[in-house]
């Protein structure tokens, strides 16, 4: 038998990305498919293998998908496809095979993360082997936690984008109660997400006493950047203020000295406007803990692909420790 093929893959609503990995956790053979053209994940799957040599080989896979992975029916939010993994499994002839939330994969990605793949925003220095704090702005907000036990990276989970937004000054405790006249629950998601710097914009010319124009995020991340206007720029500056005050609640709950990481598609656009921001003075004003915190280091991920990489370090760990 020729040695094993071990598949990765980071499945999303729109796009699915594959590859490869050797035995040092690197990607190979990077392929990127558009979901809607497939009839589901087995067809994608078997498309990609029909295109590289399998002959005698092993194969494993490690999938990460933005959807819950606990139970054997996996049912995609944004996709209709619905499938059974053991099926899947079946079907694919993979001898090992696991299933890992999106964020679960970039959480066992960021331990890896070289100097290109991620940006240091202000001062502290990575312990290693310390806990490591991640959460991501995007659609919504993520966030996961990844710790070390026994030479091993796990990843904790949860729904931490759904904590309370705790407002730290008059402004923020302004938009606080604009956002209550929409939502019984104001969380982090409704600030420290696109839709989130869309109401940080709108409460803010509520408390102006003006009408905001329907801008989208990207509209005000874009005039705030260009210094085209003044709310926007205004916006952008809370919004980076409030995820330095989230970011640095993280780094508190867990004593992230491996680091606090910013994820998710919106921080890399404007990594230079965070620099200069208030980002890293929200982190660590923390009153008497200030200076624990002013040890912790934070870091905007710059790489493309974290959950191709997370993917090929869990099935790498999983498959090391299997043989052990």
């Amino acid at each position: 038998m020729t040695s094993p093929i071990n598949l990765v893959a980071d499945i999303g609503g729109t796009n699915l990305r594959i590859g490869t990995t050797d035995d040092t956790g690197a990607i190979n053979n990077i392929a990127l498919y558009q979901c809607n053209k497939f009839s589901g994940l087995a067809e994608i799957i078997q498309d990609y293998l029909s295109k590289i040599d399998t002959s005698n080989a092993e194969l494993n896979a490690c999938f990460a998908i933005a959807c819950p992975v606990d139970n054997d029916l996996i049912s995609m939010t944004n996709l209709p496809w619905k499938f059974s993994k053991k099926e899947l499994q079946q079907t694919l002839n993979l001898t090992k095979m696991y299933f890992i939330n999106d964020y679960t994969a970039i959480a066992h990605a960021v331990p890896f993360l070289n100097d290109e793949q991620k940006v240091q925003i202000g001062g502290g220095n990575v312990v290693a082997g310390k806990p490591i704090s991640i959460c991501g702005p995007g659609t919504g907000l993520g966030v996961a936690n990844v710790v070390n036990v026994n030479n091993q990276w796990v990843s904790l989970g949860g729904e931490g984008g759904h904590v309370d937004f705790a407002p730290t000054d008059e402004t923020e405790i302004k938009i606080l109660n604009f956002l209550l006249t929409k939502y019984k629950h104001v969380s982090y998601e409704q600030v420290l997400s696109g839709l989130g710097i869309q109401q940080i914009y709108q409460a803010l010319m509520s408390i102006k006493g003006e009408e905001p124009e329907a801008l989208e995020a990207k509209d005000i991340t874009q005039r705030a950047v260009n210094n085209e206007c003044d709310v926007c720029k205004a916006s952008l500056d809370k919004f980076c203020e409030i995820l330095g005050n989230f970011a640095g609640n993280l780094s508190l709950t867990l004593a992230s000295f491996g680091g606090v990481y910013i994820a998710g598609g919106i921080a890399p656009r404007f990594i230079e406007f965070i620099k200069t921001s208030n980002f890293r003075r929200s982190f660590e004003a923390k009153g008497r803990f200030e200076a624990f915190n002013q040890a912790i280091p934070t870091f905007v991920i710059i790489e493309p692909q974290p959950g191709l990489l997370g993917a090929s370090a869990f099935l790498t760990q999983q498959l090391t420790s299997t043989n052990a």
